[in-house]
């Protein structure tokens, strides 16, 4: 008996700090793949990983939900993602790759079919969003905007 009393000692320990309370997120980032892996995470990597027309559709959508639905404490999207969205958007051809590759569950995101006005649009107001939410990422961002700005004219 007097053996069992330090293994219920510690059994106890272990079980208390269980307590089911979960630390609140700063930022949402996609929902949860599974218990590590967001939704972001996965479709970043599977992108980084091997870019393919489904892929850059799927973060673009992702990217999109994150912007719509930011979650976490702070209700914003987390820092670097509307530079990254941006980014993305105003890339040659992003536009087309999604009006060919993209689903029709993943077009429904976006009330348009005119991609390329619409991506060089948000892209522009995602880089100063993210210099309002973010503005100390403006020494990084402002080149950007001008570079962007005077290509369009």
């Amino acid at each position: 008996m007097k053996k069992l009393i330090p293994f219920m000692f510690f059994a106890l320990l272990l079980t208390s700090c269980s307590t089911g309370y979960q630390k609140p997120v700063l930022y949402y980032w996609g929902g949860n793949v599974n218990s590590v892996t967001t939704r972001y995470d996965k479709a970043f990597y599977n992108n980084y990983k091997k870019q393919s027309p489904e892929s850059v559709c799927e973060l673009i959508c992702t990217y999109e939900d994150m912007l719509n639905n930011p979650g976490g404490a702070r209700k914003v999207p987390p820092p670097g993602i509307c530079a990254e969205y941006a980014y993305l958007l105003l890339q040659a051809g992003a536009a087309d790759t999604f009006a060919n590759n993209a689903t029709d569950s993943q077009k429904k995101v976006f009330k348009t079919s005119d991609y390329g006005a619409l991506f060089r649009q948000k892209g522009a107001e995602l880089l100063e969003k993210e210099m309002t939410l973010y503005p100390e990422s403006a020494l990084f961002i402002k080149p950007l905007v001008e570079k962007f700005k005077s290509t369009m004219q």
